[in-house]
């Protein structure tokens, strides 16, 4: 009976040794199944990125689809606006995220996201950029790198733009560089700019304005030239207000960097208008000096400074068409009638395999208490305007792209309206002149710009435009 209790009780021990065995092993392969089914679901989640404050304006969600989605489908949607960091030092610093030039395409994109032990990790994610980077859509940061010339070591600004050699002594407005918002464009390379015009013809088209940034350009490319002998004027011309035409050659590039005048596009003429004989402006004839622009490989146009009221006699027995002298004309039915003359006549003689055109917007003037000629005046401006102003976009610009879309040559617009309404600071006022030059302290330049200068910015919109192109 001993025997047998004992077996009997060794048996029991055993048989919940068993159970309690085998319940273990279930939980354990319950677990083990259940994490492992757990992590095969990882990839359905949302992550908010919205502390990562210093490449993200608003909360930035990555979202990662199920790994079983197909190839020929998109297995990651990224959903990001960058902004770049204010700059609180003083001084301009190129930020590091994501570059992109207009319409460039990037393979890889990289976000940080901050890991539990405070250390940044990086997660590489595709993404095909199908956007436009709009580099107008940005601001004015304080940039001590700048400028990129001086009065001093360029000797193509005329004195009209030259505000340092004529006496001005603030010059922060040298020094303010254009930043875009959603993209982080390149610096303008002088030496790349060279190499991308090597043999060829740049153009530009248009009024005194145009002169300013043709100027401009001269300037921000010898900087990169060895010997400053190797650049010349073609016909020993020296720069001035009176002569029109100008044509400089960088000998060791082959290439020439031209301005020829025409204040309208149009022909200014004179008609017979009753007993007299008087001014008029031909919107239906290109300006004679149209013949001496084909063959350029690049053309920058502009027109808007002479197009106003004043200047066109308020459209009274002024605009011609044939004979036809018109009694009256509103000056806005006249630019347009003068645009598609001169859109005509770039369908005609431009061919869009070997030349690019560039049309650039109107640049704002910034008098105060008047006009040009009636006392208007910009000396006391020496910063620019703050952020809370709101740029306007005039009638002319409107009109400029209406025309632009109706042409069968492609016309970039290069759109610098808005960026420089913000710079009341960068006009030359009473320093368009040396001191022994002025004739008045009333008269005063607040629609040209002094060099170095805001029409450095409308040349590096330039540049990204060709070198995205290239």
């Amino acid at each position: 009976m001993e025997r047998q209790r004992s077996f009997s009780i060794k048996s029991t021990s055993v048989f919940l040794a068993l159970i309690i065995t085998t319940i273990s092993s279930a939980v354990i392969f319950f677990t083990f199944f259940s994490i492992k089914s757990n992590s095969s679901n990882a990839n359905n989640f949302q992550i908010d990125l919205s502390p990562v404050a210093s490449i993200t304006e608003t909360t930035t969600s990555l979202h990662i689809s199920d790994s079983s989605v197909s190839p020929q489908q998109s297995p990651i949607l990224i959903s990001t606006h960058f902004t770049p960091p204010e700059n609180t030092s003083g001084s301009a610093k190129i930020p590091d995220f994501e570059k992109k030039t207009r319409g460039e395409v990037s393979s890889v994109k990289v976000i940080e996201l901050p890991s539990k032990n405070g250390e940044e990790k990086k997660k590489k994610t595709k993404k095909r950029i199908s956007q436009e980077c709009d580099v107008t859509n940005g601001k004015w940061v304080y940039d001590s790198d700048l400028p990129l010339y001086t009065n001093a070591s360029c000797p193509f600004i005329d004195e009209g733009f030259a505000c340092q050699s004529n006496g001005r002594l603030d010059l922060d407005y040298m020094k303010w560089r254009w930043e875009p918002r959603d993209c982080d464009a390149p610096r303008f390379n002088a030496t790349k700019m060279l190499e991308m015009i090597r043999g060829k013809r740049l153009v530009f088209v248009g009024d005194s304005i145009n002169r300013n940034q043709w100027e401009s350009m001269l300037c921000m490319l010898f900087q990169a030239v060895k010997d400053p002998k190797r650049v010349y004027e073609t016909h020993n011309r020296r720069i001035t207000k009176e002569k029109g035409n100008y044509s400089f050659r960088f000998a060791d590039y082959k290439c020439t960097v031209e301005f020829y005048v025409t204040h309208f596009l149009v022909r200014e003429g004179k008609a017979r208008v009753g007993k007299k004989r008087r001014e008029t402006l031909r919107i239906d004839a290109m300006d004679r000096t149209s013949s001496r622009w084909k063959g350029a490989n690049i053309l920058v146009f502009n027109t808007a400074h002479w197009w106003s009221h004043y200047k066109t006699k308020s459209g009274v027995n002024y605009y011609q068409e044939g004979d036809l002298v018109h009694p009256k004309l509103d000056v806005s039915t006249a630019f347009k009638k003068a645009l598609q003359t001169w859109s005509s006549w770039v369908d005609k003689n431009v061919d869009p395999k070997r030349t690019r055109v560039f049309f650039r917007s109107a640049a704002p003037s910034h008098f105060s208490g008047g006009e040009w000629n009636s006392g208007g005046h910009c000396r006391e401006a020496k910063n620019l305007l703050n952020q809370t102003f709101k740029p306007s976009y005039s009638g002319k610009n409107i009109i400029v792209e209406e025309v632009l879309k109706q042409m069968k040559t492609p016309v970039t617009l290069l759109n610098v309206s808005g960026l420089s309404q913000y710079r009341i600071d960068a006009h030359p006022s009473i320093f368009g002149a040396k001191p022994e030059n002025r004739r008045s302290q009333a008269v005063q330049d607040c629609s040209h710009w002094c060099l170095p200068g805001v029409p450095d910015t409308w040349n590096h919109f330039l540049y990204l435009h060709l070198l995205h192109k290239r």
